[in-house]
């Protein structure tokens, strides 16, 4: 091998070593037949680099979903603040302490597993936050049951009753349609009356709208909080209290 080919390789070694998109690049192009170079030894090189270094492919899936990620949290970002007013000021939303300073958005599901989780550290934080204002977004996604109790909820009977209801629906562990009447019994309500209003149009457009929204957050699962600028994805008490926190001491999100 003459001494110019040992120094392109050596180059090319030491160019794929601090660069491996560009290796994946060059062989990516090369795959897809678009190397203008028609020396097939090089691509042989470039297949070869990749067997020998597989921890390039590695680095570089791992470098994609960073990116993803990155990508997809701007644009939850940008459609938080796009949606701002729907998220926290939708009159036809459950709110508790409307007169908080804070406003805490949550999504669930009243048979979500995460969701009864952190629904009693909610009732608490809540009760012990008057300065916390929570909207609750009825957010169905396991259909049914789910479906039926978040069109309930939504009723004017049972919003009258909504923490009390939250509450006692949450510890339903699955929540069924019989401890649906049960709950509603025991509140001084005819299970039989609300069900007849939950199936006004106005709140099943109003749970479309909440799918809508969560579309446009990529809000996938439940429960999903939203802090200002910050979402909390899952039942992550901690993340959402120091959301809180920096929310109450005008600490900005870092972009």
């Amino acid at each position: 091998m003459s001494r110019l080919a040992r120094a392109r390789d050596a180059a090319y070694g030491k160019r794929m070593r601090s660069a491996p998109f560009t290796a994946l690049a060059l062989a990516a192009v090369m795959a897809l037949g678009g190397c203008q170079e028609s020396d097939e030894a090089f691509g042989k090189r470039v297949q070869a680099y990749l067997l020998e270094h597989p921890e390039v492919l590695r680095e570089a899936s791992l470098k994609l979903q960073q990116k993803d990620q990155e990508d997809q949290a701007k644009a939850a970002l940008d459609a938080i603040g796009e949606h701002r007013s729907q998220l926290e000021r939708d009159p036809r939303d459950l709110v508790v302490n409307p007169n908080g300073k804070i406003t805490v958005v949550e999504f669930f599901d009243y048979n979500c597993g995460y969701c009864k989780i952190a629904a009693p550290q909610v009732i608490q934080l809540i009760k012990d936050h008057p300065d916390v204002r929570f909207v609750f977004k009825e957010f169905p996604i396991f259909g049914g049951v789910s479906n039926t109790a978040a069109a309930l909820a939504l009723t004017p009977q049972v919003k009258a009753k909504g923490l009390e209801i939250y509450q006692a629906w949450m510890a339903e562990k699955p929540l069924d349609d019989a401890g649906i009447d049960r709950t509603l019994t025991a509140a001084g309500i005819d299970p039989a009356a609300a069900r007849k209003v939950a199936q006004d149009p106005a709140i099943e457009r109003q749970l479309i709208d909440v799918h809508t929204l969560a579309k446009a957050l990529q809000i996938e699962g439940t429960p999903a909080f939203i802090v200002g600028d910050t979402l909390v994805p899952g039942a992550d008490l901690g993340a959402l209290q120091l959301a809180i926190a920096n929310a109450r001491s005008g600490k900005p999100k870092k972009r």
